[in-house]
């Protein structure tokens, strides 16, 4: 179960993974501008928040096997489409549907953590599970890279997708309360924990997409070297995310780390933004990010599991997962914006806000500790 939702959580952002690795493909082979890659990422993530709030409550009433079937299976048929576009407009239909796995993933992983794993060993499982989205990148440039051809290299993507839909539908996945009607309530905990993970992802979209350019900008990194900006992060965050989530799960309230977590990054920005006088800080700038921001999203994924019944385990992690989809889609323009108009300087300030605010909002979160569902 644990290998299914991990590879579940891979596979559901795959499309924006190779839209990112096949930037340069694109830009030269479909005539696609720099900005319209940008932009459908946006899209991609805005598609996902508009999608999560359905998705959950879709998987509250089908189940968390039926829907990870239906996850592989849509992901395939977006990569798909990805593998034979002719077009910028095949490109954004390719991203629009796999926004149906993206806003499904959390809610059916979630589920089946609450199905199948004892409640002792559900914090270091949702943890690894929630590394997928690292491993999922790592996997998105293996056939990128081992084939000629990127179409080949997508399609095989495609391929594996449904080899996981296949693997899925075997399982025997534990079978948990239904939701009993459009009365049942999330509470004001999840919503809380949905407008942290909203400033969350702000702060992380806006560090993924300008990192490696503040690198070669601002501390004349080599490309390739600034590239492992982002790996040391990520490998960083896969480490964060499975051991923080088995403190949290460890812990009366889960919750309680998420506070530590949103300082941590925010010192973790202050040791970027110190880089421009002592170059090698950034390397311990960008593991901490990894350590404490990417943790966030998997501390607080053990958070909602705990916060309400299982009958409402899909819908509560599609709320908590719009908020993070909603900072995903919020961020690059945005800070964008500020390093075009005022320099890296203010986006580290305008990130270090960001986590800062994630921070207050759980301390806040810690402070109520009744759960109204």
């Amino acid at each position: 179960m644990t290998a299914v939702s991990t590879a579940a959580m891979a596979v559901s952002m795959l499309q924006l993974f190779v839209l990112g690795a096949l930037g340069p493909v694109l830009v030269a082979e479909l005539g696609v501008a720099e900005w319209q890659l940008g932009a459908l990422v946006a899209a991609g993530f805005g598609v996902a928040t508009l999608l999560s709030l359905p998705a959950g409550s879709l998987v509250d009433r089908v189940g968390p096997q039926r829907s990870l079937v239906g996850l592989f299976l849509v992901s395939a048929v977006a990569l798909t489409v990805l593998a034979v576009a002719g077009s910028a407009w095949w490109i954004a239909a390719g991203v629009a549907l796999g926004g149906i796995p993206q806003a499904l993933a959390n809610p059916a992983t979630n589920k089946v953590v609450l199905a199948a794993v004892a409640p002792e060993h559900r914090g270091p499982v949702t943890g690894w599970k929630q590394s997928g989205v690292q491993l999922g990148a790592l996997v998105a440039g293996v056939p990128l890279a081992a084939v000629a051809d990127w179409r080949w290299g997508v399609g095989l993507l495609a391929v594996l997708c449904l080899v996981g839909a296949a693997v899925t539908a075997r399982l025997t996945v534990p079978a948990l309360p239904a939701r009993s009607g459009p009365g049942d309530g999330v509470g004001d905990r999840v919503r809380a924990l949905a407008a942290f993970s909203f400033a969350l992802g702000f702060g992380l979209a806006s560090v993924n997409t300008f990192f490696a350019l503040h690198g070669v900008q601002r501390l004349d990194l080599s490309v390739p070297v600034a590239a492992w900006l982002i790996a040391v992060m990520g490998l960083a965050g896969i480490a964060g995310r499975v051991w923080w989530s088995g403190a949290a799960g460890r812990a009366d309230d889960p919750a309680a780390v998420l506070p530590l977590l949103g300082l941590g990054a925010v010192v973790a920005v202050a040791v970027v933004a110190l880089a421009d006088q002592a170059r090698w800080l950034v390397w311990f700038g960008a593991a901490g990010i990894g350590v404490f921001a990417v943790a966030g999203n998997a501390v607080s994924m053990v958070a909602v599991m705990r916060a309400v019944p299982q009958k409402l385990a899909g819908r509560a992690a599609a709320v908590a997962s719009s908020g993070f989809f909603g900072g995903f889609a919020a961020g690059p323009p945005l800070t964008g914006l500020v390093v075009g108009r005022a320099g890296h300087t203010w986006l580290w300030v305008t990130v270090g806000i960001a986590f800062g605010v994630a921070a207050g909002i759980a301390f806040l979160v810690t402070r109520r500790t009744a759960v109204t569902v």
